[in-house]
């Protein structure tokens, strides 16, 4: 039973919310069965999910050696049409040795100048966005600070108790379109899918999103990345469509 902070802007629930929520699931089962480390998901958002008693089902797609691959559904209580469905691709951590001249990716602390450093996302300010309906929203379950580009956020309130790595990182990466939107307050833009990367587990509570974004009114289309990061560096990726929608227009005021 979804609480008000799992609100989204406009109708029905945030989709990172819904994400994460399918996704600790899976989660939570990995554990027990031996599947290994989530390394990335793929929501799909059919339709918004209310602010009522969901179900869900989980359907083990393949599982057996070193990778698993896991679907997690949701649904109103009572109803047929599913909302949201989420694939979660697993995998079993192996370590390698290879000369350090063959290592390519950077698995550290952000370089800053002299030497490493780790980041202080408590430096920037505070940002604080209201939605339309103006109650509470998924927003309200994160503190979010912002600069130098990246925006980033540590969750007050987890998604559902024991969340695990990937679910923790769904809801922050799920706001990548909306930070870099190229204008505000003129167009909606739902997204309705969400895939997320990650190649190591997040340190810490805090989230960092460098997004970017691209629009074509003119095909109502759109998309939404960034580079996903700890305050040690970068741990993996988001992207995601973009669907453009004429913001939704007052109610007229009588007499």
């Amino acid at each position: 039973m979804p609480s008000p902070l799992a609100s989204g802007p406009f109708a029905g629930l945030q989709g990172g919310a819904v994400a994460g929520l399918l996704t600790a699931e899976i989660e939570a089962q990995a554990g027990q069965q031996g599947w290994g480390s989530a390394v990335s998901a793929a929501a799909w958002f059919f339709r918004p999910a209310p602010r009522a008693r969901l179900r869900t089902r989980l359907t083990i797609v393949r599982a057996g050696g070193r990778v698993a691959v896991v679907d997690n559904t949701l649904w109103p209580d009572g109803e047929a049409d599913p909302c949201v469905t989420v694939r979660v691709t697993l995998a079993r951590e192996r370590a390698i040795d290879v000369p350090a001249i063959d290592v390519l990716a950077f698995d550290g602390p952000v370089f800053d100048g002299a030497g490493p450093v780790a980041v202080d996302p408590a430096r920037w300010p505070l940002r604080r966005t209201a939605p339309p309906h103006g109650g509470p929203w998924f927003m309200d379950a994160m503190e979010v600070r912002q600069g130098d580009g990246v925006a980033w956020f540590r969750l007050t309130a987890e998604v559902v108790d024991g969340a695990g790595p990937l679910a923790r990182v769904l809801g922050p990466a799920d706001w990548a379109h909306g930070i870099a939107r190229p204008l505000s307050n003129v167009l909606a833009d739902p997204n309705p899918n969400l895939t997320v990367h990650l190649f190591r587990p997040p340190r810490g509570d805090w989230i960092g999103v460098r997004p970017q974004a691209r629009w074509v009114p003119s095909r109502g289309l759109g998309m939404g990345s960034g580079t996903l990061m700890d305050v040690e560096g970068e741990i993996g990726c988001v992207s995601m469509a973009v669907a453009l929608m004429p913001l939704p227009r007052p109610a007229p005021v009588e007499a």
